[in-house]
């Protein structure tokens, strides 16, 4: 059973059929979308070159004789940097999966109904709300 309307927000009942709406909900996933690449990006300017500099006597030896049994080692003992750099590269992994799913399969269910909760929550909100000149204008 799909449900067509919401308790009265501000004195008026939100149709999930109305233009403005899923127009609002489509724009609300574009900022998640942003949001997600924003924090990957962030990521691999504050984290990755700490954890490069740190392996840059690694690097060295690997552009003079470069063998995966020295990338092994280089990586085995620098725990850190090895996690840091782990870190970026599974976060970019998983909001490219996570965009092409999307775009492919399309969003799920429970994924919609979250974003048209929040739409919801931030036209109650009002002007307030922090997203609501993202969202709702």
């Amino acid at each position: 059973m799909a449900e067509q309307e919401e308790p009265p927000i501000n004195g008026s009942i939100i149709d999930k059929s109305d233009a403005s709406f899923l127009e609002q909900v489509q724009r609300l996933h574009q900022l998640t979308v942003y949001g997600r690449w924003l924090f990957v990006g962030c990521l691999w300017l504050i984290i990755s070159p700490a954890c490069l500099w740190d392996l840059r006597a690694e690097m060295a030896l690997w552009q003079q004789y470069f063998t995966w049994s020295a990338v092994r080692y280089g990586l085995f003992f620098h725990p850190l940097s090895t996690v840091g750099l782990a870190f970026c590269i599974g976060m970019t992994v998983s909001v490219l999966v996570w965009q092409s799913r999307n775009i492919l399969i399309g969003l799920p269910q429970p994924e919609k109904q979250r974003l048209e909760k929040q739409v919801c929550r931030i036209r109650q909100q009002g002007p307030t709300h922090p997203l609501w000149k993202w969202v709702c204008q």
